[in-house]
């Protein structure tokens, strides 16, 4: 994701994300953290998506849709972690804005502003892998009506969420570097001992 024209930063869960919103005036860009705060303790992040289909009807997301705390956020490219645990990196032509939702919560007094990304079902290039999501990729034309600068009825908000199919995007296998398995330490090599 490119925070601006010189650094592209990596979106990780907890971590803060450059969320663009609009406040009733102008679009402005706010750090967010990745992932509502559980219940239990506030330093967990759960949940961390939003299912597009009942977003309008879930508790726990619904007021925010309803309430208009919609963001997007700029991204190049986006990872998929299907069960075997290997990453799929997926490349658009160009920069996405995908889509969240967004609440302030009070923790210990001090304000937490926390977002989720919303998913969709996944597009043909995804359903090769074992998993049935993908991220809610906004249209350009439907920005302003998801942000709520344009007036929307929340039924025309919602088509906003839908799944970007006959798209020229690129689907590559993460390699990692295999970690090197350590020798059983002994007094000639003690390696494994420090």
């Amino acid at each position: 994701m490119a925070a601006n024209d010189d650094e592209t930063i990596a979106l990780r869960v907890m971590a803060n994300l450059p969320v663009i919103v609009f406040d009733g005036g102008e679009r402005m860009v706010l750090p967010m953290r990745w992932g509502f705060p559980d219940p239990k303790d506030w330093r967990r992040p759960r949940p961390i998506h939003a299912r597009a289909e009942s977003i309008d009807t879930t508790p726990a997301f619904a007021p925010a849709f309803r309430d208009g705390q919609r963001g997007i956020v700029l991204a190049e490219s986006f990872n998929e972690a299907p069960e075997n645990g290997a990453q799929h990196i997926i490349t658009p032509a160009g920069p996405i804005g995908l889509a969240f939702v967004w609440q302030r919560f009070e923790i210990g007094g001090e304000p937490l502003f926390a977002c989720v990304m919303v998913t969709v079902a996944a597009n043909r290039l995804l359903a090769g892998l074992p998993t049935d999501r993908m991220p809610a990729v906004l249209a350009e034309e439907d920005w302003a009506i998801w942000l709520g600068e344009e007036p929307a009825s929340l039924d025309a908000v919602k088509a906003c969420l839908r799944t970007m199919d006959d798209v020229r995007w690129t689907m590559a296998r993460e390699e990692r570097a295999a970690s090197a398995r350590r020798a059983r330490p002994s007094v000639s090599d003690p390696g494994g001992l420090f």
